[in-house]
């Protein structure tokens, strides 16, 4: 049976993380609230599952999947999930906890970006918190975002396999979720980012051989992959960026 993803239409967002993955592993899967269904359907589709008065194991948000009877939510634990089952996970079970840690703190990360633009509430607009999103952004530009793309650019460079991958000699979903990160990081501040590969060379490589990989080359190419935008995580508000590069 074909995997079921389940996350909001319309946007990349922490579903991106586990659509590549599955992407470059060519697995079966259903975008639910983006699938071949009446407009509407999948998103209701999702909510049934949230809202379920039955079901034993309810997700409080998307992302979550479901593969046949088993309902797995958060990106990190659906990826370690899906990692051995796709060959993006090491074979060993210890080897399997490390990437796992280097996925949650991704996971730290992509936390630290959404609250650029919404530091104070979700559940406010970002034009009622421009003021103090202003503020947080200068804090992740100038002393969070170099933290940690710092931290993942030692990771690769003490790799002892070499700085291709992040863990070992071959793909896990973590130099996947790199690349997003990457990606993302250039469309939210292109200002502050500028001089990213000068500043993180083996990031840079790693997000340019995994824009090679003919899997991920395709899914890139089709419309399958939501532009970024500003309902997203990464959004590019040019007020919060940097006013020199």
């Amino acid at each position: 049976m074909a995997y079921e993803l389940y996350y909001w239409d319309g946007i990349q967002g922490r579903g991106e993380f586990v659509r590549l993955a599955l992407e470059e592993a060519g697995a079966d899967y259903i975008d639910v609230a983006r699938g071949p269904t009446s407009e509407g359907q999948g998103m209701r589709a999702m909510f049934a599952v949230m809202e379920s008065k039955s079901e034993a194991h309810i997700p409080l948000a998307p992302p979550f999947l479901k593969d046949d009877d088993l309902v797995i939510s958060h990106v990190a634990n659906i990826l370690m999930y899906l990692g051995p089952k796709l060959g993006l996970a090491p074979e060993d079970q210890g080897d399997r906890h490390v990437v796992n840690g280097l996925q949650l703190t991704i996971t730290d990360l992509v936390a630290e970006v959404h609250d650029t633009h919404h530091p104070i509430a979700t559940s406010k607009y970002y034009e009622e918190q421009k003021q103090e999103a202003k503020a947080r952004a200068a804090e992740f530009l100038d002393n969070r975002m170099p933290k940690f793309l710092g931290y993942f650019e030692r990771v690769l460079g003490q790799n002892p396999k070499g700085p291709m991958h992040i863990f070992g000699n071959r793909l896990t979903y973590v130099d996947l979720s790199l690349f997003q990160v990457f990606e993302g990081l250039r469309y939210a501040f292109p200002r502050s980012t500028v001089h990213l590969g000068d500043e993180y060379p083996h990031l840079a490589a790693l997000r340019a051989s995994i824009a090679r990989r003919p899997s991920i080359a395709r899914y890139l190419a089709s419309e399958r992959r939501i532009p970024f935008n500003e309902d997203d995580i990464f959004r590019h508000y040019p007020e919060l960026d940097r006013s020199v590069a």
